[in-house]
């Protein structure tokens, strides 16, 4: 069994979830000295100090029981993603698995740490906002994005062509 994939992909989390946790406590920090919640950053980009008690985009905000059970199925999906981790066979696949480790990992440090997920990076255009995120959530977005493509695209490209299924045999091919 090749190591590497697996070697790759863990530090791919382990850098994830720094990254992850490094700007949230920067942001976090920063956003004691704003006068108001929401931090222009450039012409599309704020940064806003917002908390995420529910599951994605705020839905279903969670009491302190569904904040353990969160955590907990964070925890579960970065165990079953590091299993298929194990199993990678390429760096593309094992890149794409750390990022989603990282992710689910980064996000439940938040909960336990603090109880909810600190969200901080809003984008916006021509009057539309769009929800607010952090690193580890892009880190999945990219991370179940680059696995679609990898399933559905790039494994055509890996694999050999296969024989038509119909296909006529030779007379020799034909006697047992």
């Amino acid at each position: 069994m090749q190591r590497r994939p697996i070697i790759f992909g863990l530090l791919v989390a382990l850098a994830v979830l720094v990254a992850d946790q490094a700007s949230k406590g920067i942001v976090l920090a920063w956003s004691a000295s704003w006068d108001a919640q929401i931090k222009p950053v450039a012409p599309f980009i704020d940064f806003a100090a917002l908390w995420n008690y529910g599951i994605s985009y705020g839905l279903f905000p969670q009491g302190e029981t569904g904040r353990w059970v969160l955590v907990a199925i964070k925890v579960a999906a970065a165990i079953l993603f590091a299993v298929w981790l194990a199993r990678a066979r390429s760096r593309f696949e094992a890149f794409a698995l750390g990022l989603l480790i990282g992710g689910a990992i980064g996000n439940a440090v938040d909960r336990v740490v603090y109880g909810a997920v600190f969200d901080f990076v809003s984008l916006h255009a021509f009057g539309y906002r769009w929800y607010v995120f952090n690193l580890a959530d892009v880190a999945v977005v990219v991370g179940v994005g680059l696995l679609l493509y990898d399933a559905f695209l790039g494994g055509a490209s890996k694999s050999p062509p296969s024989a038509a299924p119909m296909a006529p045999r030779s007379e020799a091919e034909r006697e047992p």
